[in-house]
């Protein structure tokens, strides 16, 4: 299994930089390699990913959106409007030029089925970020999140030097706690009213993992999720 690796070096745990660098291509779309797992690809999406976002998301709008802010009022809709869509996916390359945030489409044969997404990493002494995911209805249960999850620690980890790694989960969200729980990452705890999502200001209970645990536990992730089957 070849991962091809993103443009730069990753900074050592202790720089104050934002980490490593990626420029455009002459369409816009990020110049960074794809993500490789067992069965999934992660990308950055681009403009062209439009028709994909919007199926998806339009048909499994009333399972998803009941676990995610709300849009603000007068926002357009990047599921309907494409102009906001595009200016969505020039904030997630801003972020990566700024070293700031990484977000990724999940692809499996060839179709988008859902995102992840390392946003507000920290450098200096934190050396911190926070993963955020979602996955198409239709393919849920099928362990394409968790593996895409191993995948980006991997990333995070070992190109980008974080020390550490959260992900946040409203209580009562069974399905998107399966995937840190399946993964065995530590549980921190819970939260009161950490964010306000649809509406509400709820608890979350918070998964974490360090660089010193991947280390520990990688050669066992990456054989459970992303080695070929025997």
């Amino acid at each position: 299994m070849r991962r091809e690796r993103t443009a730069g070096r990753p900074r050592s745990p202790d720089a104050g930089g934002p980490g490593p660098s990626i420029g455009t291509g002459p369409d816009g779309a990020a110049r960074s390699s794809a993500l490789f797992g067992r069965r999934v690809m992660l990308r950055p999406l681009t403009l062209a990913d439009f028709p994909a976002w919007r199926e998806v998301r339009r048909r499994c709008h009333d399972w998803l959106t009941v676990w995610e802010p709300s849009r603000q009022p007068g926002a357009p809709d990047p599921t309907t409007d494409r102009d906001a869509f595009g200016v969505r996916c020039a904030a997630r390359q801003r972020e990566r030029a700024l070293g700031t945030g990484h977000g990724f489409g999940v692809f499996h044969e060839g179709h988008l089925r859902g995102e992840i997404n390392l946003n507000t990493v920290q450098r200096g002494p934190f050396q911190n970020a926070y993963v955020g995911y979602w996955i198409d209805e239709s393919v849920a249960g099928q362990g394409l999140m968790p593996e895409a999850v191993v995948v980006l620690c991997r990333f995070a980890f070992e190109e980008l030097a974080l020390h550490r790694l959260q992900v946040s989960v409203i209580p009562r969200n069974s399905a998107s706690r399966r995937i840190p729980e399946k993964l065995g990452l530590r549980d921190e705890g819970t939260a009161a009213r950490y964010l306000e999502i649809n509406g509400v200001w709820e608890d979350h209970v918070r998964y974490a993992v360090t660089a010193e645990e991947w280390i520990d536990r990688r050669n066992d992730l990456e054989a459970t999720w992303l080695a070929p089957p025997a």
